[in-house]
């Protein structure tokens, strides 16, 4: 039977490392796998998922416009769907993910940040929230020993903001993964 699963963590918790071993592992297994990824992540390349261990794959860019299901059945008939950057998606995209579970019986697995730099859902998190039949978070350490639940955002001189749009890609320049208690402290400092 099979299952939409989200698989959430915080920035550097390895999500994109973990979305290309599971391919791996399917593929190995002689399946096929339909890699996907939202078009708003071009840090690494439109069509590319990079881990920061220097996995890389290529990957079908989905725009907010198309319609998931339409694409799925454009590409034919695969063993397994993977998401990466799921937050990226729209909610109706994640329905259609959710009725290509139960139409096609085909298992989905995406990966992706659960909230943003304030701690606020993004959309795409919210809906797998709601619908996803397994939710797993991939842990991560605070610098102070806590698990990092926060994706704090961090301007050019370390500063933690607070303000400002939802979507900034970058990277270990960008982001830092902190527990709450921390994020809090460095806001006041």
């Amino acid at each position: 039977m099979a299952k939409l699963y989200f698989k959430y963590g915080v920035m550097g918790s390895s999500k994109s490392a973990q979305t290309l071993i599971t391919k791996f592992n399917y593929e190995e297994l002689g399946m096929h796998v339909w890699l996907i990824k939202p078009s708003i992540d071009t840090r690494d390349g439109a069509g590319i998922i990079k881990s920061r261990i220097g996995l890389k794959e290529e990957a079908q860019v989905i725009t907010p416009q198309q319609d998931i299901i339409e694409e799925y059945h454009k590409v034919g008939v695969h063993d397994v769907i993977i998401a990466d950057e799921s937050q990226f998606f729209t909610p109706e995209q994640i329905d259609g993910l959710r009725e290509l579970v139960d139409e096609e019986n085909i298992p989905v697995i995406c990966f992706g940040l659960r909230t943003d730099f304030t701690t606020r859902f993004f959309p795409g998190s919210m809906r797998l929230m709601e619908l996803a039949d397994s939710i797993t978070e991939i842990k991560m350490v605070c610098a102070c020993g806590r698990k990092a639940t926060v994706n704090a955002r961090i301007d050019e001189n370390g500063k933690i903001v607070t303000k400002g749009d939802q979507v900034f890609l970058g990277g270990n320049d960008s982001y830092m993964a902190m527990c709450h208690k921390c994020w809090k402290q460095k806001q006041k400092e």
